[in-house]
């Protein structure tokens, strides 16, 4: 595999300055930028083939490790996935050395100065200290060398989940920055780079991967195969849908033929079709073989040719990268533009909130999917004869609806660019949202969805969730104290220590929050109300005493928001410069006001619900009592008679005495 890879590498970093020496690259006059040299123009393009190569290696490694492979019964991993550890780990130091030397082109190029002087620690600094880039960069260097690291020292397949994730967020940073970061619509665009970024990464790994696994005769091959194919296939969609979202924001449909920027977007296009057909034919070819006689030839000869592909598109994605979008729609962006990603058309009216939608990619798409998969699995518990009660149903179906509207309708739309909109987002997603979705008991469900993988079989998903269900992190978030910390820390550490002001002015700290106060709010209300069963089960007045604990502090946050008198985020929300957004304070003293009142709702939902579930308990504990008394002829009623009349006959004889 080895031979291979370099030969795919050196083919993906010619083409990619190829193509950037073709199409003139990066027009640093068109952009306004100083042409930094040569040395920079096509390092930059060399380092950039070699960190994204090598990450993917790293990433679909792991992949392999944790995922395709199975390990030990013990827990610990087998030969193959320690193997596929070692790979990741190797890749790591390389994908390491490929991002610290981009730090150094990026500034450069950022700077439009010759890459040479950059390499003094004290320009480096200030560069480094100016452009969004190189920090970037620098951050990724470090997860990468934390899973270098941890690749040396893990040995327990919970351990190779915990990298593999770390693993995939060492590419985000880079997503965050770039044409898709900046500029009108850069949520849309970068939202869909996540998905494009972590698709790639995931399919292009995770066969090279394969193909090593394979050729070294690992354990598991049909299994892996069979794995990889599925995930392949959902990459490969994601890949597709991702890349018409961020070329329809970037380029119009009649520049498609008439740019250099279309051009290598057409390019891409075909690229990836002709990567479906090799997914294609590994579904109906090379997984086939392998579960019918075994044989991984057709496997490595078509993956072999699959790779190759694979990095030349690496080589034009690269190229892609440092060409700018045409002029025509990379217009000059409107102040409202630049800061949020899109125009507001006035001031938030009702009806606007409800009818004035921008689908958010990551939480919209979140709450479709959700509720797809959640049906599904309803659908087969009843067409296996199961019942699944319809309160759930409704419950998580109002859950995902919930989520949908708070990030997607008019409220997610206004949500950034307005304190009291932004804070009705917040009271949705940490409290309504989680509350409806552990009502649904998603756990439970999936569990009796998903078919046990058998006593010796590899472990399949139901033996992932209940993996993790029974984890030390699941049981830590669970602990009622942390779940208070971090439900109502949140309120307090973020608006009052600065977070919320520097989180403002960037799109993935604002995704980065919703997911806060969704994952904050979900192991709250988990052991409160949750129907599926929690690490640690609370006792009812536990249950009690944990709700009535968070009601004062959530309270008293929204007080403070109506009595201060400075305005947090002042300096964003002065930028945006809306016109009817005069009051600042106001405005601020209103989100305070939403977060006073609102506490009341969820408190209310959560007792109806817990009243509910102890009625049902009762129930539930009758019957069973009913159905015990029914089995043994009353014998416990019998019993406790017999001993009442020998009690009272003792007691008799000794009155007679």
């Amino acid at each position: 595999m080895g031979p291979l890879l370099a030969v795919g590498a050196l083919l993906a970093t010619v083409v990619a300055v190829a193509l950037v020496a073709l199409s003139g690259g990066l027009s640093y006059g068109v952009t306004g930028l100083t042409d930094p040299g040569d040395v920079t123009r096509y390092g930059i393009v060399v380092v950039r083939v070699g960190a994204d190569l090598a990450a993917a290696v790293s990433i679909g490694s792991l992949l392999l490790a944790a995922f395709l492979v199975p390990p030990q019964k013990s827990g610990f991993l087998a030969a193959d996935g320690y193997a596929a550890v070692r790979t990741a780990g190797a890749a790591a130091w390389v994908w390491l050395f490929f991002a610290l030397a981009s730090v150094l082109f990026v500034a450069a190029d950022g700077a439009g100065r010759p890459f040479t002087e950059v390499l003094d620690p004290e320009a480096l600094g200030n560069y480094v200290g100016a452009i969004e880039q190189p920090k970037a960069w620098l951050i990724t260097a470090g997860i990468a060398l934390l899973v270098a690291i941890g690749c040396r020292l893990v040995l327990s397949w919970r351990w190779t989940v915990v990298l593999f994730s770390g693993s995939v967020a060492g590419i985000l940073p880079i997503a965050a920055t770039g044409h898709s970061a900046s500029g009108g619509s850069h949520d849309l665009a970068t939202n869909s780079l996540f998905y494009h970024l972590i698709g790639a990464a995931l399919w292009v790994g995770g066969l090279i991967a394969l193909l090593t696994h394979a050729r070294r005769r690992g354990a598991h091959l049909p299994l892996a195969a069979s794995r990889f194919s599925r995930t392949a296939l959902v990459c490969w969609i994601v890949l597709a849908a991702s890349g018409v979202v961020n070329a329809v924001v970037r380029v119009a449909p009649d520049q498609l033929l008439d740019t250099r920027y279309g051009l290598l977007v057409l390019g891409k296009v075909v690229a990836l079709a002709v990567l479906g057909v090799f997914g294609h034919q590994h579904r109906q070819r090379s997984v086939r073989a392998l579960r019918d006689s075994g044989g991984s030839g057709p496997l490595v000869r078509l993956a072999a040719v699959e790779v190759l592909v694979m990095l030349v598109t690496f080589g034009l994605a690269t190229a892609l990268s440092r060409t700018p979008p045409p002029q025509e729609v990379y217009a000059e962006p409107s102040n409202t533009e630049v800061l949020i990603g899109y125009d507001l058309h006035g001031a938030p009216t009702v009806l606007r909130l409800i009818a004035d939608w921008r689908f958010d990619l990551i939480y919209g798409t979140a709450a479709v999917v959700l509720a797809a998969v959640y049906l599904l699995g309803v659908r087969r518990l009843r067409r296996r004869g199961d019942a699944w009660p319809v309160g759930r149903t409704a419950a998580w179906l109002l859950g995902c609806a919930t989520l949908l509207v708070s990030t997607s309708s008019g409220l997610g739309r206004y949500s950034p660019a307005m304190f009291s909109v932004h804070m009705v987002n917040h009271m949705s997603l940490s409290m309504l949202v989680p509350i409806l979705l552990v009502l649904g008991g998603p756990v439970t469900l999936a569990l009796r969805a998903l078919p046990p993988s058998g006593r010796d079989a590899p472990p399949g998903p139901r033996e992932w969730l209940l993996a993790l269900t029974h984890s030390r992190l699941a049981r830590v978030l669970t602990n009622p104290i942390v779940a208070l910390v971090l439900f109502i820390g949140s309120f307090y550490g973020l608006y009052f220590s600065g977070l919320f002001d520097a989180a403002l002015s960037e799109h993935w700290a604002h995704l980065a929050m919703n997911a806060h106060f969704l994952l904050a709010g979900y192991v709250f209300f988990w052991p409160v109300i949750g129907v599926d069963p929690a690490p640690r089960r609370l006792p009812p007045l536990g249950r009690l005493g944990l709700l009535f604990a968070s009601v004062p502090f959530h309270a008293f946050f929204g007080v403070i928001l109506m009595n201060m008198q400075t305005v947090i985020g002042a300096e964003f929300y002065r930028a945006l410069d809306l016109p009817w957004m005069e009051d600042l304070l106001a405005d601020q003293r209103l989100g305070g006001g939403i977060a006073w009142a609102s506490g009341e709702i969820p408190v209310l939902i959560v007792m109806i619900a817990l009243l509910v579930q102890w009625v049902r308990s009762d129930e539930r504990e009758a019957r069973r009592r009913d159905r015990r008394e029914d089995a043994t002829g009353d014998a416990e009623l019998a019993a406790y008679n017999a001993m009442l009349r020998q009690m009272a006959e003792q007691d008799g004889r000794r009155r007679v005495e």
